[in-house]
């Protein structure tokens, strides 16, 4: 693997060599090095802990290309890479989600995030049948505001619902910290799932989101919709 040739190639390097095969061995012990590096791609976290073999999945949605990274332990991240507009309201008819771009074999983790995530454009009602992905970044690890802010996200604002700066302060335990909210919106690592789209203005206003607030609106008015044709 490539823990064991990352070790013996230390090794070898901090071995002594013969004056007349020093260069070779180096420029041999640095090429399987590299080819080593791009074999196995890494993924640290800031904790300098954890590493974990990452791989993507690329769907293409109503809102353009989301690309999914993740391991075997969870989901990392996922973007918005949508160029294409969304219309301005969504059509009553239902959506499509599909995959674009896959490994041959993805982790459970990312099955259960594609499934998830086709389900809420496609099929809102199954959300709550689904097993929801686990998560695999920092932010959703160490302990912090931010972290307290997301997962009360997650747990308390349902589909279909909105709230404000300040009541998800209130609701994290510290009504005066709005803007510190506002912060923890922006470093959202997994967006659509944990909803940071369902946090909004006082005023009313959707505010501010990752890749145009045209996508939140996008969002907000999907929820609203799916939620008005389950209500009958």
């Amino acid at each position: 693997g490539h823990a064991f040739v990352h070790t013996t190639i230390c090794r070898a390097v901090s071995l002594p060599l013969l004056p007349r095969a020093s260069k070779l061995a180096f420029a041999e012990c640095h090429f399987l090095l590299k080819m080593a590096s791009r074999l196995h791609q890494k993924t640290a976290f800031k904790d300098g802990k954890t590493q974990c073999e990452k791989m993507c999945v690329v769907l293409s949605s109503p809102m353009g290309r989301i690309k999914i990274s993740g391991c075997s332990t969870g989901v990392h991240e996922i973007q918005l890479q949508g160029s294409v507009l969304p219309s301005s309201r969504p059509m009553e008819s239902l959506v499509s989600c599909e995959v674009y771009e896959a490994p041959d074999e993805m982790t459970e983790p990312l099955k259960q995030c594609v499934a998830w995530l086709q389900a809420y454009f496609c099929e809102p009602w199954m959300i709550e049948k689904l097993t929801m992905p686990p998560f695999h970044h920092p932010l959703l690890e160490q302990a912090s505001f931010t972290r307290e802010v997301l997962w009360t996200l997650l747990r308390d604002v349902k589909f279909g619902e909105a709230v404000s700066y300040k009541q998800l302060a209130d609701l994290a335990g510290n009504s005066k910290a709005a803007r510190a909210v506002g912060g923890a919106m922006r470093s959202d690592p997994i967006p659509i799932i944990i909803p940071c789209h369902r946090v909004i203005c006082s005023s009313g206003q959707t505010g501010n989101y990752t890749g145009g607030s045209h996508l939140k609106e996008w969002l907000l008015s999907h929820e609203k919709l799916q939620k008005e044709k389950l209500a009958y």
